[in-house]
């Protein structure tokens, strides 16, 4: 499976499961060291995407959404660092958290919000945004 070309065709999820299978897939195809900017309101399954990451690398611990502590650090076979920056007023603000600390190879910083911090998003990044498109439908499109 082409997990970043159907990304690109744009993913439809009529599940969560959906959603966390497509996340599942594409860490498997992932190179090591990178940035997925994850846009979209509330509700549109960025945080169960992720799940599906962390479950692709063996990260067994539960991922929830990081709000409130802004980011949350998962070691599997690969770091995940799961950063939400809907708290965040300026791109400024994402220095002070020092995560590129914890930055060590091979990772995956995975952004909610990446629209507050643009200018601090490290490189290369891979831009994901995700929408409501039915009643009981969200879509996922990998945009360059």
């Amino acid at each position: 499976m082409d997990t970043i070309k159907e990304l690109k065709a744009g993913f439809v999820s009529r599940r969560a499961e959906d959603t966390e299978a497509v996340g599942e897939a594409l860490a498997r195809e992932l190179a090591p060291d990178v940035t997925l900017a994850l846009s979209g309101q509330l509700g549109t399954g960025k945080t169960t995407f992720v799940r599906g990451l962390a479950r692709g690398w063996g990260i067994r611990k539960a991922v929830t959404s990081p709000t409130f502590n802004l980011y949350t650090i998962y070691d599997g076979s690969r770091r995940l660092i799961h950063f939400d920056a809907y708290r965040l007023n300026t791109s400024g603000q994402a220095d002070d958290l020092l995560i590129e600390d914890f930055l060590r190879s091979p990772y995956c910083l995975a952004v909610e919000w990446p629209e507050k911090v643009a200018d601090w998003l490290p490189s290369p990044r891979l831009n994901l945004f995700f929408s409501i498109v039915g009643e009981s439908e969200h879509a996922i499109q990998l945009r360059e």
